[in-house]
Formats: structure tokens, C-alpha cells, sequence
């Protein structure tokens, strides 16, 4: 089944919309593993990025932008491509947040560098991965 949004603006808040349940799963993941493992906050910030860049891929192709018309496999091949540039942006404003500012909380930091790379990560999506295959 696919709801995908019609509007440009609708297109921006699904993918608003995802990109927050992206966020919740990103923060809960680091919270556990940080809570429950041995691993630190960089470590712990690498495997909470992948579970929310893969819950991601489903909700923005069923509902923000739709198939493009290429294989699944492709898709999602350009879906990382795009997520993982975005990912080591993420990173590296994470990683610069914590070691530039002594104490620095690793949610916060993660919620600025998300909300910066979101910009990044639309136009990426957009234009390489859902636009339609003629």
C-alpha cells in the first residue's frame, strides 16, 4: 500500500514527519545502547544512525516520495548513498559538537546535527533516489 504525498508541502511534512520517527528511533537506540552496552557515545551514535536511516528508506518511499520505478535493490543502493553522506555529516557535526564543547549532552548534539543535515538529506532524496525513472 502506498500514501504517498501529492503536494510539495505534503511532500515536506511526510518527510518531516518521518525524518521525527527517524529521530525518536536514533535517540532510543543510542539511549539503550548506551544504557545497556559497554560501547561510548561515538560507537553507540554509528549503530543508532543505521537503524534510523533504514526505518527511514520504508517510510519515505511508502509515503513521502513513493517508487521511483527502479528495482528495490537500486533504490535502496541510492537511498544509502545519499544517507550515508548525510550519515558522516551527522557524524562529524556530532563528534565536533562533543569534543569542541566539553560536557556537551550527546541528545542535543544529535538532535542539531539531524536538523541540519535534513536540508542535505531532502534534496538528495528527492532528486537521486525517488525522482522517476523515464
Amino acid at each position: 500500500m502506498q500514501l504517498v504525498a501529492q503536494s510539495k508541502t505534503g511532500k515536506i511534512f511526510a518527510f518531516a514527519v518521518a525524518g521525527g520517527s527517524g529521530f525518536v528511533i536514533d535517540v532510543v537506540v543510542l539511549f539503550l545502547l548506551l544504557q545497556l552496552t559497554p560501547l561510548g557515545p561515538l560507537t553507540a551514535r554509528i549503530l543508532s544512525i543505521i537503524c534510523a536511516m533504514i526505518s527511514n528508506f520504508t517510510i519515505n518511499r511508502t509515503f513521502t516520495f513513493g517508487q521511483s520505478g527502479r528495482s528495490l535493490r537500486e533504490e535502496f543502493a541510492r537511498y544509502l548513498s545519499v544517507g550515508a553522506v548525510g550519515a558522516l555529516l551527522n557524524y562529524i557535526i556530532y563528534v565536533a559538537l562533543l569534543l569542541i564543547i566539553p560536557g556537551f549532552s550527546p541528545f542535543l548534539a544529535t538532535f542539531i546535527a539531524v536538523i541540519v543535515v535534513a536540508f542535505f538529506s531532502y534534496f538528495g532524496y528527492s532528486r537521486f533516489v525517488f525522482n522517476r525513472k523515464d
